[in-house]
């Protein structure tokens, strides 16, 4: 384990549990792994940074304690209704830093895949829809519910819409009730159910699998996904097209597909 932040309390640990696969585990369980300004900024640190990293293929989030994460730090946050202008500029600030962090995520050549025991909320329900991939546990569930305290989740709702159903987001932003891990699957939430305790080791499988793909490859195809997913349909096979074109002249399809042909493992230069 290397603790890249603090020898005295760590809020992320970072870890290679295996060639190509990084874990960051958010390590506030006191605060039920809330997202502070410290939090969010050390999160978007590592994404940047594992990001860069030409060893890593694949990125695992979880997080130690019973929550996942309970969204922002509403102590903190509170805490500075007694600024000068009640608080707003750090709210202004605060907001930005997180909606920056969760774009980091879907920026990041690599896939990033939740690992979720316990339950995620508000922000911290933003940051399982906002990664690539979401594995929870049959223990955990997942909510919107700044509706039920006066605080809209309106930067939750960015990456939420964008993972389900209209109506399905809209129940879950207007009730503010908690979903089961089997109802966040039918969602589209989350991908898989794990039983609780195993959730990680079912995140590091799939991030295994995908650590066996050219890293080249899967770049191109993660950058291409976000791209094309707000298009209109024409512009969307125009520019998948190209894209295919350009994977095309990759090093790596024309050994992939050589090996196919050959029956054999493709040997990746990652180019």
């Amino acid at each position: 384990m290397q603790d890249r932040l603090s020898d005295a309390a760590p809020l992320l640990l970072i870890e290679e549990v295996e060639p190509g696969v990084s874990l960051i585990t958010l390590n506030r369980p006191q605060a039920r792994n809330a997202l502070s300004r410290e939090l969010i900024a050390a999160v978007h640190r590592e994404i940047e940074r594992l990001g860069r990293d030409p060893k890593t293929a694949a990125i695992v989030i979880a997080a130690n304690g019973r929550v996942f994460s309970s969204g922002h730090d509403l102590k903190e946050m509170i805490a500075h209704r007694s600024d000068a202008d009640g608080g707003q500029a750090f709210f202004r600030e605060t907001m930005q830093a997180c909606s920056a962090m969760m774009q980091a995520i879907v920026a990041c050549a690599k896939p990033v895949i939740a690992a979720v025991e316990g339950r995620a909320t508000a922000a911290g329900c933003q940051l399982v829809a906002t990664c690539d991939l979401a594995v929870a546990s049959d223990a955990a569930d997942f909510a919107t519910p700044g509706v039920n305290i006066g605080l809209f989740c309106s930067t939750p709702m960015v990456a939420l819409s964008r993972n389900v159903p209209r109506k399905r987001a809209m129940e879950m932003l207007l009730l503010g009730e908690a979903l089961t891990a089997a109802e966040a699957v039918s969602y589209g939430l989350v991908n898989r159910v794990a039983v609780n305790g195993e959730t990680r080791a079912e995140a590091i499988g799939m991030a295994r699998k995908i650590a066996e793909k050219s890293k080249a490859t899967v770049a191109i195809g993660k950058a291409a996904f976000y791209r094309q997913a707000d298009m209109p349909l024409g512009d969307a096979y125009a520019f998948a097209s190209e894209v295919m074109v350009q994977n095309m002249m990759k090093l790596d399809a024309a050994e992939g597909i050589c090996a196919f042909i050959e029956k054999r493992a493709p040997d990746w230069k990652d180019a």
